[in-house]
């Protein structure tokens, strides 16, 4: 199978708010390389299984190889642990005899695996491509924006706490870090949300919409107080200052394009072809929909709930395709599908394709360590500040 190579990760940087402005979080671009070689993209699957094998099995311990739940069945097959970006991170900073992290996600992930990871730990991401859609919605730029024109318009008044989302750039993490902030996780929102208000008067969430506004509203905050900030036109909403003075909690004006997809007239439908259906939802999707769901949550909730369901239970899914696929496998003695029929991958988790994966280790078994995702140690500081305030939670 031949693999596409024209997609690259923008080269542009955005500068640190309120840190050194020379401080960039970014990929180190000397030990990236954009195009597979033809070699590789043209090698058969039984090949590739066998060249992938061989690596590994060379590497040994020095190599750990993590895999997200939205990768596809031929990636996850070589993953040493398989789990959500948080967990994933967290697996792979306990091993400290691995020198080699091949993260088989999206960039975000690798940069908060190197967060975590110790300083003779390289992570690499296979193909520097993979990004995410919904965590390019927000970048500091826009972010710092958002920031200084709330805290003119609210004054000393503000008691804002920014809150990102883990699906973020390492250096939106790190400006909760400098600023009093957090991050969450799908699974830890509410417990987050709680600790914020605590903290201050008001949340500044980002850079999803939906995970922000269902968790805010399982807080038992009013659709009135919350107030969608649009970094494409700010202030876009007629008597600002006083909507923003009633405001609870801000939310960036991000989506995931994949959960985008669900519908509350799907789910209407499958309670109509499947009686006593059970619908269980991730919270980026639409409030709508999370409200018309029989369970909510993150990506080890929904396999947790459907694993330990009884034999027989019938379950409708609103998630991303591969892991749907997945759980259903690995659940026989259950009916499980995902919510939307034509659903596609996440296209971005999709361009992690095994021939990367045999690319990049055997360049390691050359003394090559190409694709390297390192972040500054200034921003894995403040990134890490905001990470140890959620884990201090736990």
């Amino acid at each position: 199978m031949a693999v596409k190579t024209e997609c690259a990760v923008s080269q542009e940087t955005h500068v640190l708010p309120l840190l050194n402005p020379q401080k960039r979080a970014r990929y180190d671009l000397s030990k990236r390389v954009d195009a597979i070689p033809l070699f590789y993209a043209e090698m058969g699957g039984e090949e590739l299984d066998r060249r992938i094998s061989a690596a590994r099995a060379a590497l040994g311990e020095r190599l750990v190889i993590l895999g997200h739940h939205y990768q596809r069945d031929e990636i996850i097959k070589y993953a040493d642990y398989r789990g959500d970006s948080f967990k994933l991170a967290q697996l792979a900073s306990r091993r400290k005899n691995a020198d080699y992290i091949v993260f088989c996600g999206v960039h975000f992930m690798a940069e908060s695996a190197d967060v975590l990871s110790g300083p003779h730990q390289k992570v690499i991401l296979p193909n520097p491509a993979a990004g995410c859609s919904m965590a390019d919605m927000a970048n500091i730029a826009e972010v710092e924006e958002c920031w200084e024109l709330l805290h003119e318009t609210l004054g000393d008044d503000a008691g804002i706490i920014p809150v990102t989302y883990m699906n973020s750039a390492a250096n939106l993490k790190a400006f909760c870090g400098v600023n009093g902030g957090i991050v969450c996780t799908s699974s830890n929102a509410p417990k987050v949300i709680d600790w914020a208000f605590k903290q201050g008067k008001r949340v500044l969430f980002f850079p999803d919409q939906h995970l922000g506004r269902n968790t805010a509203a399982h807080y038992g905050i009013a659709a009135d107080q919350m107030v969608v900030w649009d970094p494409k036109d700010p202030m876009a909403f007629d008597d600002a200052e006083e909507v923003l003075a009633n405001s609870k909690i801000i939310l960036w004006k991000g989506h995931c394009s994949t959960h985008m997809r669900f519908s509350v007239e799907q789910i209407e439908k499958a309670r109509t072809d499947y009686p006593g259906i059970n619908v269980i939802v991730h919270p980026e999707c639409r409030q709508e929909v999370v409200n018309a769901a029989d369970l909510y949550g993150s990506t080890e909730y929904i396999i947790e709930q459907i694993e330990k369901a009884p034999a027989g239970s019938q379950w409708a899914v609103a998630t991303e395709i591969n892991l749907v696929h997945r759980i259903a496998q690995e659940n026989p003695d259950k009916f499980v599908f995902c919510l939307d029929p034509i659903v596609c991958p996440c296209s971005t988790m999709y361009r992690i394709h095994p021939a990367y994966v045999a690319w990049v280790l055997e360049e390691l078994l050359e003394g090559n360590v190409i694709n390297q995702v390192s972040v500054d140690d200034e921003t894995a500081h403040w990134a890490r500040v905001a990470l140890q305030r959620m884990l201090d939670l736990a």
